[in-house]
């Protein structure tokens, strides 16, 4: 027999699989981290930034919160709950198929801007609930002083009339009640009712700075 080859594939040594390995690892690994952040904004957390004074002294500009996703899919939308939700008028350009999962798959990892404004509100008034505040500020749901000592003081003294609050629709208002465009008024100038199934979570952490992090509801 000669020393030629003997047309079986030579084994591959340890070393190169070792090689082939550590080649494969930092992609598999960024792949993971990509799936992880994405699952997690769909389904469990998002991070949030205050951009605005509407939710003073509960929330200041510049805080960052943590919002649930998941808990208004399994538990339902509670007065007093802090909630984040989209604006109406939001509208998505058209980037075509890929240039629209490439720029949603931005928005997940936190690097390109949403196609809506998010607002954040407290939510006190559900479907079926008759909301007013009377002249002194405080305000009344069906009938009854909801106490809040969260507000931002002093309260204005400014009333809102008794309003019924129409299904698959929420009323919120902003802890600083001098200054927050909410379910007072509609759009433009402000939120209006909200629309359920525009609520994306509800804030249950402040996480930023360290000097104000707490439990938010």
């Amino acid at each position: 027999m000669g020393d030629g080859p003997s047309g079986e594939a030579e084994p591959t040594s340890p070393s190169n699989d070792r090689r082939r390995a550590r080649r494969l690892e930092l992609p598999a690994l960024i792949g993971i981290a990509i799936l992880l952040a994405i699952l997690l904004k769909l389904f469990v957390v998002q991070a949030f930034s205050i951009p605005s004074v509407s939710m003073v002294p509960t929330l200041l500009p510049g805080d960052r919160i943590l919002v649930c996703r998941a808990c208004t899919l399994v538990d339902d939308i509670d007065h007093g709950d802090v909630i984040v939700f989209e604006g109406r008028d939001g509208t998505s350009p058209d980037r075509g198929l890929v240039g629209g999962a490439l720029h949603w798959l931005g928005e997940t990892l936190g690097v390109a801007e949403p196609p809506h404004e998010d607002f954040v509100k407290r939510v006190v008034g559900l479907p079926g609930d008759t909301v007013e505040i009377d002249r002194s500020g405080q305000l009344m749901v069906n009938g009854r002083a909801v106490d809040e000592p969260y507000l931002l003081q002093p309260v204005p003294l400014q009333g809102f009339p008794p309003t019924t609050v129409p299904d698959g629709m929420l009323f919120v208002l902003g802890d600083n009640r001098g200054n927050s465009g909410d379910s007072r008024c509609g759009p433009p100038e402000c939120t209006g009712l909200v629309p359920v199934d525009k609520v994306i979570g509800a804030a249950f952490l402040r996480v930023w700075p360290p000097s104000r992090l707490g439990v938010l509801g």
